[in-house]
């Protein structure tokens, strides 16, 4: 009858300290989840600022012919 009881009382406690475990882990765990949700909205923003800058870079058409020059050739004395 002792060692139930016994056992009851280890059972109790180690159910307690696991339901007081979880709780514990899950209130540590959410400020770092807070923190990541902010580091992946941040990089989600670069990533769309970045792809429209890449867009706007590859869109360039072919660049501007140069102008002739003017000027003549001087003629050569021999």
């Amino acid at each position: 009858m002792e060692t139930l009881q016994i056992l009851g009382w280890v059972y109790l406690g180690l159910s307690i300290g696991l339901i007081t475990g979880v709780f514990v882990l899950g209130l540590l765990q959410a400020g770092r989840i807070k923190r990541m949700e902010n580091e992946i909205n941040d990089l989600n923003f670069k990533n769309r600022i970045l792809r429209g800058e890449n867009e706007r870079l590859s869109k360039r058409g072919k660049p501007q012919p140069r102008k002739k020059r003017t000027w003549k050739r001087k003629p050569v004395k021999k």
